[in-house]
Parts: C-alpha cells; sequence; structure tokens
C-alpha cells in the first residue's frame, strides 16, 4: 500500500496528528541510544487509546506491516530500531495513565507510556515505594521497562521489573487483546504470560496495561561514599560486603576516568586523585541500618579503604546518587561516541572482571570508563571512541567480543539490564546454545506467523 494511502487508513484509527510521517518524524524514530545504523521507518503512529491501539496493531496484521513498538527510545541495543523501511514504529507515549494505585492491596495499575519516575513519585505521595530505577528512568516508560526488564541501582536488594509484574495486558501479532496475572499476590491461573513478557523487546506482544506490586517504603536509610587507592581493592571490598552477608539498597562503583568526567561537568567535589569509589547505601529498620552500616564500615576499612563519607542529610546523600546518574551523561560528553556495555558476572567475580577490563583496555589501546551497579555484578564498562575512525572501532569490536567471552567464561551473562536486540544478538548462541535459538523462534513463529513483531530482533525471525 503506497504511503499515502496507508497514513489516511492509519489517520481514520488515530486521528491525522497523530500519523507522523513528515521525513524530520520518520527520522526521529529510525534509531534508539545503541551504536547502530538508523533505518527510517514508513511513518510513526501514536494511539491514544488501549482501544486505538489494538486497532492499529489489527490493521498492520491484515496488510503484513511490520511493527516496532516505542516507548521512549533510551533502551542500549537496537531494540526499538525499525526492522526495515517498509516497518511503522507504534509510539506508546500518549499511553501514559496511572489507572490506579491501591494502598490496601498494594499495587498499582498502569499504561504502558508512564513515565517511570513520574511513577514513581506518585506511589511515594501514596506512601508506598516501587524499587526499580533504571538510570534512564526520568525519560523511560514503564512499558519499555517490561520489555527490556530493566533493572537499576537498586537491583540488588529490591531485584529488578520483572518482580515487580504481577499482571499484564497485551495485543498479540493479529491485535487480539491477552490477559495475564492478577490483582492478588497469587495466580496460577494459566502459563505465566507475564514472565514470558519481561525482557520479550517487543518480539511476542505489544503492552497495552500493566499491574505493579509496591511495597512499604524503607523506615531509615544511610548513604555512604567509600574512596580507594587502587581499583582491585574497590572489588574485593564489594565481594566483601557481600560475603558477609549484607545487602545494600545500592552498591555501586566508578573508577577515575568516570570520577574525573564526572567531576569535569557537575562540580561535586569527588576525590579526583581516588583510583575508584564506592557508593554504597543501606536501608531498613533502623537498628538494622545501623548495624549493617557498621559492618559495611568495617569490611571497607579491612580492603584498603582510605576514607569513608557518610551523608549526614538528605541533601548529601542525593548528591551522591546524583554523581552516579551522570556517569553516563559525563563520559558521552569526552569522545563522539560511547559504546556502553553491562556484561555481568556472579558478584563473588567481579575482581576477575574489574581485572579483565583494565586488561582489555591496555591490550586494545582503549578509553574505558567503568562504573555500574558492582553489588550485583552488572558492570558498565564504557568504550569511549568514534566510530568514524574505522582502525579505532575496528579495536573496539575486538575488545567487546573479548569482553563477552570473558564475561562467559566466568559464569556470567551478556546482558544483566540492556538486552539483546540486533546489538547482541550475534553473541546470544555463545552463552546458550543452538537448540535454545532454535527453541525461540519456533516459539516466535507459532505467535507471529507473519514475522511482524520486530521480526530482527534477539532471535531473529524472518518474513
Amino acid at each position: 500500500m503506497a504511503s499515502k494511502n496507508l497514513s489516511k487508513e492509519f489517520e481514520k484509527i488515530v486521528g491525522k496528528s497523530n500519523v507522523l510521517a513528515n521525513e524530520a518524524d520518520r527520522f526521529a524514530y529510525s534509531y534508539d541510544s545503541a551504536v547502530l545504523a538508523p533505518t527510517v521507518p514508513k511513518m510513526a503512529i501514536r494511539p491514544t487509546s488501549e482501544e486505538e491501539l489494538g486497532k492499529v496493531v489489527a490493521f498492520c496484521a491484515e496488510n503484513s506491516i511490520p511493527m516496532t513498538v516505542r516507548g521512549a527510545g533510551t533502551n542500549l541495543s537496537g531494540g526499538t530500531v525499525p526492522d526495515s523501511e517498509d516497518s511503522v514504529v507504534i509510539l506508546t507515549q500518549a499511553l501514559n495513565r496511572i489507572l490506579e494505585i491501591n494502598r490496601e492491596d498494594l499495587y498499582a495499575v498502569v499504561q504502558p507510556g508512564v513515565v517511570t519516575a513520574r511513577f514513581a513519585e506518585a506511589v511515594a505521595a501514596e506512601n508506598l515505594f516501587y524499587p526499580p530505577d533504571p538510570g534512564s528512568q526520568a525519560v523511560s516508560t514503564l512499558g519499555g521497562n517490561i520489555a527490556e526488564n530493566a533493572g537499576g541501582l537498586r537491583g540488588l536488594k529490591y531485584g529488578v521489573t520483572k518482580d515487580y509484574l504481577m499482571g499484564v495486558e497485551f495485543f498479540d501479532a493479529g491485535g487480539e487483546l491477552i490477559k495475564s496475572g492478577s490483582r492478588t499476590v497469587k495466580c496460577v491461573t494459566g502459563y505465566n504470560l507475564c514472565g514470558l513478557m519481561a525482557a520479550s523487546e517487543g518480539t511476542l506482544g505489544i503492552i497495552s496495561k500493566a499491574i505493579l506490586k509496591l511495597v512499604p517504603p524503607p523506615r531509615a536509610s544511610r548513604a555512604m561514599m567509600a574512596v580507594f587507592d587502587d581499583m582491585r581493592a574497590a572489588a574485593n571490598a564489594v565481594a566483601g560486603i557481600i560475603a558477609a552477608h549484607i545487602l545494600p539498597c545500592t552498591l555501586e562503583i566508578m573508577d577515575n576516568v568516570t570520577i574525573n568526567l564526572v567531576e569535569d561537568n557537575e562540580r561535586i567535589g569527588l576525590p579526583r586523585n581516588a583510583a575508584a569509589i564506592l557508593l554504597i547505601e543501606v536501608d531498613g529498620h533502623p537498628a538494622q541500618v545501623a548495624d549493617d552500616a557498621e559492618t559495611v564500615e568495617k569490611v571497607l576499612k579491612s580492603n584498603g579503604s582510605v576514607q569513608t563519607v557518610t551523608a549526614r542529610d538528605a541533601a548529601e546523600k542525593s548528591k551522591l546518587w546524583e554523581a552516579r546518574r551522570k556517569a553516563l551523561p559525563a563520559l558521552a560528553r569526552r569522545r563522539p561516541t560511547i559504546v556502553l556495555e553491562d556484561a555481568t558476572v556472579p558478584r563473588s567475580k567481579i575482581p576477575q572482571m574489574i581485572d579483565a577490563i583494565g586488561a582489555i583496555a591496555k591490550k586494545y589501546d582503549l578509553l574505558i570508563g567503568t562504573f555500574g551497579h558492582a553489588g550485583d555484578g552488572n558492570l558498565h564498562p564504557s568504550i569511549l571512541c568514534d566510530k568514524r575512525d574505522a582502525n579505532e572501532f575496528s579495536r573496539v569490536e575486538q575488545a567487546i567480543d573479548e569482553l563477552f567471552a570473558r564475561a562467559i567464561e566466568m559464569g556470567g551473562t551478556l546482558s544483566g539490564e540492556h538486552g539483546i536486540g540486533t546489538a547482541k544478538a550475534k553473541w546470544l548462541e555463545r552463552e546458550t546454545n543452538k537448540a535454545t535459538i532454535l527453541f525461540s523462534q519456533k516459539m516466535r513463529r507459532a505467535l507471529d506467523a507473519k514475522a511482524l513483531l520486530n521480526p530482527s530482533k534477539m532471535t531473529a525471525i524472518s518474513r
């Protein structure tokens, strides 16, 4: 169908202002945050109701039009890059209502376009707590968080998005509405389709509504910064804290490169001479917080911390976490291209992984800034480079290959929270096996016979 006629058909469903087909709009939805070539879609469609969303999906199915769903496009593995120039991008930004926050039964019902930080604030206003806090939370959406199984700084103690997904409604590849899960704590009615949708990256359905678990907020917390003159010592301290059976709310690491780039931009007061810093927060009952903080400080000191600074109030605590949240933008400003990875290893292997990253940076003559969720083994080695320099980017690609190989050797995984998309698809069999890939493709083909839902992503299927 010609683009002009196609636009008219979509306009009948969502209205003319919600069919984005001019050149600027098409290009705006041709890429995400991954370092991948853009693919300009035929157009972008913005439904404003769940009913419109279902009708758009059904129309695409009837006319064999490939679909890529997109929230805020903050994902880092190519999951929202359109599959081809024949694809349409389905935007969920206008489906942004918090439908219910239930204080008695501790859950919320939301549409997929609700911004994560806005949701967390609304929940906090009801004296409740939604722990998942991806670094992109100021702009990322809850539908995207589910599709990528987003994590965040609090993942060590509280878990990730899938741990809070109680129920979901989504449209399948034919535009039929599928429901799974419940508002109840226990539910074994049918297959666990909620679990299937978490980390599905838009390949199995398009989310229209979700039920999310809420928890009571912690009564107390304490945040601290530990300074180290050796990166390996900081890594050993991370392993030591976990070995002491302390699960901090957050346990983050920043290396010297990251510290200085953040300080260049933000003037927060970070120790520029430090080889690494750990940012730690413990929370819970006040007595437990005091006890856990004392144990953590002992572990830090025994592992070579040269200084431990405890935040005295909420303002100082906020300043510490602002430093961590500014890590990625600060690194991104250093060179034209940043390749942000999230190879993840068992927590006890953090020291070895830190050593491996340093050795890989030296071997390939690359500038790598490392930060991340050290407490759950999820590091973000960020390679700063210029993709236009063919020689340099060839070394980058070799370094990434070796980085993943080392992580898998240590019993780790290709991705702790960024997903597979197209950026990591070629390494997927290395972590799993051929049978796993074929099983996934057979399942996708059974659910999406025309291969319309993000077909090139993760375990690709052909149209």
